[in-house]
Parts: C-alpha cells; structure tokens; sequence
C-alpha cells in the first residue's frame, strides 16, 4: 500500500463496495479536506483488479491532472486521459480520467460502446444533475456510479436524490474535526455591513460583475478589518473579479499586510502559491475564483469569502482551502461581514455544518450577535440544534397527545423518535426516489413484530429509518421500541437513554414483578 488510510477512509471504501450491490447510483459525503480523491483512488484499485474498467469525470483541467497524481501516489495506478487530443480508446490502462467538455460531445461519446465502463466515479457531484454530466452517465447507463460531495444539506439531497439512489457513506466536518483530522473553525462577524440589494442573480448565483461594483466602496474598510483581526495569521481571499482583487492587494498593503494577488491569467501563478507556501502570519493571498478547487494549502488559518454566494458547495470549497490540519495551526477562522440582502438566501459559516435553514439561521444569529469575537461554528450549530429540537419535539408532544385514544399498545413513530433524540425520524422527508414507494411486507411485518402499525409507515425511506434506528439500537445493547412505549404508559419518559436491561428491571420495579431469566418484559 503507498498510502495509510485513515478508519473513516477504510470504512467509506468498505460501505461503498457493499452499496454497490444493492444501488447502482451512490453517494460518499466526505468534508472538504477528509482526502475524498484518496477514497475514491483505492475504490478504483479494487474494481480495476475485479476486472472493471473505471472513469472519473471532472470539469476543470486542475482536477483531472490531480485526480490522475492522487491516483498514482495512492495506488501506483496510472491512468489513461480523455481530454481534447487525447484518448482512452485502445490504452493499456484500466482508468481513465476524462474531460466533462470533451466527452460529453456525441461524436466522442459514438467512440465508446455504452459498456466500456463498468464504473464512474464523478467528483463534486451536485454537477452531475447537469446536462453535460447527464449525456455521458445516460450513455454508459450500465455503470454503476459514485457521486462525490462535501456539502449534502437535506434540499441538496432533494435534489441529488432526482438521479442518485442512497448515501453509502457519510463522515461530517463536526466528525474530522473532533477526531483530530481537520482543523476546528471560528467565525468571527465584522461589524461592516455590506449591501448586496441591487446585486443580480445570474444562472443561481449572484452576478461576479455587480458583486464588483457592490464591493468596491467598503474595500478600504474590509482591508483595515483584516489588517486588524488576522495580522497573526495566514489569510486567502476570495473575490468575485480579478480588477477586485487587484484592488483589494493593494489596499492591504497599504495597512502593512504582505499581499499578493493571482489569477487564471497571472504569468507568475506558480511563483505566488509558492511564495505564499513559504510566507509568514500576517501575509494574504487574494484571488478572483481561482482556488477554490484543485490547490490545498494547510497553513492558511484565515479565510474571507468576499465572493458572496447562495451555492452551498461552492462556499464549501473556498472554506475548504484552509480546514486541513498543520503543524502550529490552532483553528481556521473564517472573517464574515454583515452582508444585506433581502432578496437572496446568502451563504454563511454556520452552513458547513447546518443540516437545514432553521439550524443555520439560529447559529448564523449567534455568531453575528458575538460582538465581533470567534465564535465555534460547531458550538453554534449544536445550540442552535438544540433548540430546534425542543421547538420540534415540543410540537410533535402536542400532536402525540391527540392520539392518545388509539389503542394502547400501538407504538407511535414520533414517540419512539421524541424518546431517542432522533433528528433523523423526527423530521424525515423523503429524499431518493426509492423512498417515496410503498414499505415492503417485509419492512411492515419486521416493524409491527415491534409495535408499530402499518397506517403509521408512511413510506419506504420511513420504514428504512425507523429499522436502522431499532437495529442500531439493539446491536448497542440500547431499550427496545416496546419497552419504550410501556415505560411511558407507567409515566416514565425519556426512556430511551436506557439500556435493554435497565429498562427490563425499570418495568419490572413499576409493575411489581421481578424479571424472570430469559423473559423479557417489554410485551
């Protein structure tokens, strides 16, 4: 092996070559940082020795040229290209990494049989519901396909779920950061309030050009801020024009910050990521677009994103550039601004980690309120989950007691998911297709076994992850929905923090019986 795996890295291999054999269209969520590229290399190891041939698909020239290093470091596997004069017909090869652009024109797709590939593995994949995308994975239709994304909040899930059938595996940002593989993030909110009203939407995004314009009057201002907040620090800029980021350097420079400026189009790109590889704290690195995808720089701790967007993942991204870990590096702190708009959902801190707008909206309100000092986002996101669950669960308490003249011994959903905390029962919604067919016999006869009836099943997703709660749960030694639902009869609530055994002599102490070996009073 060249390269040692971290267990999550090893877990995503195994969970996906196991999906495979269920789905045909899958999905990894691994953060911006977590070594995604690394996953996918040694996935392709393992299909091409089975005899498969594999196909990765990027969009950019940076990331089929990475993808194709990654892969031969990872796994000494070297890859054919399929990209403008070249071409993966007749290569030696067993991959190939291939160009959006080129392939997807039908007089190359002709080239291939619709079986030639056996695998595709597309990065950033909340590209793949375009129709460039879309051409070439309809032609190779057989192929089973992994969908890569850092960013899978529940409405990009909707959406990926038009074309992908099931997450195989999901390591969050909170998750490497807590076990030590990401760096932690702080966002502070400057007290600069930014005005984007008149700023145009053009193809879901805000317009780069009037971005431009709306920036350029609080520039001086933004400089002076950075000046004083990340003088310690290692800074990257994202800016909507490369005129904007020109201004911006210079600006910076005025107020004594070593700043540099790159674009596409920079003769000297090389010689200033170099440069900025080898600079120390108090040193800025601005750019017009250019890094977000395709260059890592683990000493970057600072990062402003004055490229304003309403694109999760591309946010995602520009983060992304300063969340890996380095030596000496405490945490990577994020430099937000009071941006207005009224018009338009603006990305934020809080939405790496927010599973949905609620949860976003309370921990954004919170890092804004801090008064200009770091705040954690996870810190923020939990207190903000927080209280969306108790707003929830104080909800779903009031339409439980509604039903309380059904038939005792009916277990309710929401009561099983109200006693174990269960974001993910609690506010379920459909998100692949498969979800929204009807529950299988086998999925209605398992659940009534535990005490639930069939007119609360409201789909095949519902079903799916009420089991995986009660597998889960008994496979951890944890109460079973029975037990749960006879505890609150006997007034005890919260029951589902107990054990399977607790709760059998809880039961037992209430009704005045003493459990007997290998009978189990949980009805």
């Amino acid at each position: 092996m060249l390269h040692e795996r971290r267990q999550y890295q090893e877990d995503a291999h195994d969970a996906i070559i196991s999906a495979w054999q269920s789905f045909d269209k899958v999905i990894m969520v691994l953060p911006t940082g977590a070594g995604k590229t690394c996953v996918f290399s040694k996935i392709i190891e393992t299909e091409t020795r089975n005899g498969n041939r594999c196909l990765v698909l990027a969009h950019r020239d940076e990331l089929i040229t990475q993808a194709a290093d990654k892969l031969r470091r990872v796994t000494g596997i070297e890859s054919a290209r399929e990209q403008a004069g070249e071409t993966a017909l007749g290569s030696f090869w067993p991959c190939t990494v291939g160009s959006v652009q080129t392939l997807m024109r039908q007089s190359r797709l002709n080239r291939f049989s619709p079986d030639y590939y056996q695998r595709i593995i597309v990065d950033e994949c909340h590209h793949a519901l375009s129709r460039s995308y879309q051409l070439i994975l309809k032609h190779f239709s057989s192929a089973k396909v992994l969908g890569v994304t850092a960013t899978p909040d529940r409405g990009d899930m909707r959406n990926l779920g038009e074309y992908f059938e099931n997450i195989a595996f999901e390591y969050s940002l909170t998750q490497a950061i807590s076990e030590g593989y990401l760096a932690p993030i702080k966002a502070m909110t400057i007290p600069l309030k930014i005005e984007l009203g008149n700023v145009r939407v053009t193809a879901g995004d805000f317009n780069d050009a009037d971005l431009g314009s709306a920036l350029d009057p609080y520039l001086p201002e933004i400089a002076k801020a950075v000046s004083e907040r990340a003088r310690d620090r290692k800074t990257v800029i994202f800016l909507p024009l490369i005129a904007t980021s020109e201004r911006m350097t210079a600006h910076l420079k005025s107020y004594g910050i070593d700043a540099r400026h790159v674009c596409g189009v920079s003769p000297d790109r090389a010689e200033v990521l170099a440069w900025f590889n080898k600079a120390n704290p108090g040193s800025a690195l601005c750019n017009s677009m250019l890094l977000t995808e395709g260059w890592d720089e683990p000493s970057a701790d600072a990062i402003s994103v004055l490229r304003a967007t309403k694109v999760r993942s591309l946010y995602a991204q520009m983060v992304g550039r300063g969340t890996r870990i380095h030596p000496g590096k405490k945490d990577l702190l994020i430099l937000d601004f009071l941006w207005h708009t009224t018009n338009h959902q603006l990305c934020k801190p809080a939405c790496l980690i927010a599973s949905d707008e609620t949860e976003c909206e309370a921990a954004g309100n919170a890092i804004d309120a801090a008064g200009g000092r770091a705040v954690d986002i996870g810190e923020a996101i939990e207190d903000g989950r927080r209280n969306a669950r108790l707003e929830r669960e104080a909800k779903l308490a009031r339409e439980l007691h509604e039903k309380r003249n059904r038939q005792a011994r009916v277990i309710d959903p929401l009561e099983f998911a109200m006693s174990i905390h269960s974001d993910a029962i609690e506010s379920y919604e459909p998100t692949f297709r498969w979800h929204k067919d009807k529950p299988s016999p086998r999925q209605l006869e398992i659940l009534a076994q535990r005490g639930f009836s069939a007119s609360d099943i409201r789909d095949k997703g519902h079903a799916s992850v009420l089991l995986e709660a009660i597998i889960s749960r008994s496979q951890d030694g944890m109460c079973s929905p029975k037990q749960i639902h006879t505890l609150a009869t006997l007034g005890v609530q919260d029951a589902g923090t107990l054990t399977f055994d607790q709760a059998q002599r809880r039961i037992a102490e209430l009704i005045g019986t003493k459990p007997k070996p290998g009978v189990n009073l949980n009805w």
